[in-house]
């Protein structure tokens, strides 16, 4: 009877353990959940400031050819510069979820992208807060939030569709060319002066046609470029940004699409009266 009662003792203790066991590994799954990454966040770095990576601080880069938004980095490209990826993509704070989207690629996968620019890893990053990728062959740039301007690579094509160089004279070229951080093509004209607007009216009727790019400030600019060369001038209380000398326009019939170059054939073709600029533009 003795040995009875002990089984049934020993019984019960167990299947205690077993029950308060089960219920510990309960508690601790809700308590300490697995961290899903699937996030992109601003990171701060001691060159560029705030930039953009992924949840475990890896870097983040624009691609210049890709302006139009199209990426343009396949084959041995993506090998080097792997394609930034996150179906159900989680952003952190400082940053607009309306900013992110997603593209078809040609081989039919899909790739991030922030304002428009597809987003790249860089394969020579070997770990968190490794930028190695900036500047690489003149090409990309660190991801950034805030750029006052960037850059694209590509064939310049006309109002009148024909191919133009950066000298503004038909021709079939990759020229760099500077856009808004949007990917916007920005022009100058050639009748302004040194830090001054002739162009614009002061009760900006002419502005529809171009439009001058206003800022608050400058901001970041791509290293691929000298910041002290952008400055800002006032023009009829708007302030407007300055690149080497030259006020910036948009133009109205690039109608606000990214990689748009139609201005660079106004008003007549071969005349360059209007004409973009890049690292090689003379300073008025």
């Amino acid at each position: 009877m003795k040995n009875q009662k002990l089984s049934y003792f020993f019984i019960a203790a167990s299947m205690s353990i077993i029950l308060l066991s089960i219920s510990c590994k309960k508690s601790s799954h809700k308590i300490d959940p697995t961290p899903v990454l699937t996030g992109v966040k601003l990171t701060d770095n001691t060159t560029f400031g705030k930039i953009l990576t992924d949840n475990n601080g890896f870097s983040l880069y624009f691609f210049s050819k890709d302006v139009s938004g199209t990426s343009n980095c396949a084959g041995g490209c993506a090998t080097t510069w792997p394609v930034f990826y996150k179906e159900n993509l989680t952003i952190g704070t400082g940053l607009t979820t309306s900013d992110f989207g997603t593209i078809d690629r040609a081989d039919g996968s899909k790739q991030s992208t922030y304002k428009g620019w597809p987003l790249y890893y860089y394969m020579n990053d070997t770990k968190a807060g490794d930028t190695n990728g900036d500047k690489v062959a003149n090409l990309w740039a660190i991801a950034k939030a805030d750029y006052s301007i960037m850059f694209g690579n590509a064939q310049l094509i006309g109002l009148d569709k024909v191919q133009y160089t950066d000298q503004g004279v038909a021709g079939t070229a990759v020229s760099q060319y500077i856009t808004d951080g949007n990917g916007l093509t920005l022009y100058m004209f050639s009748k302004d002066a040194a830090n001054k607007n002739n162009f614009t009216k002061p009760d900006f009727s002419n502005d529809v046609a171009w439009p001058i790019y206003t800022v608050s400030a400058v901001a970041s600019i791509p290293s691929v470029f000298d910041k002290s060369q952008f400055t800002t001038i006032d023009v009829f209380g708007r302030t407007q940004l300055v690149y080497k000398g030259h006020p910036l326009y948009h133009f109205g019939q690039d109608a606000a699409t990214r990689g748009n170059t139609n201005g660079i054939s106004y008003p007549t073709p071969g005349a360059a009266i209007w004409k973009i600029t890049n690292s090689t533009t003379v300073a008025l």
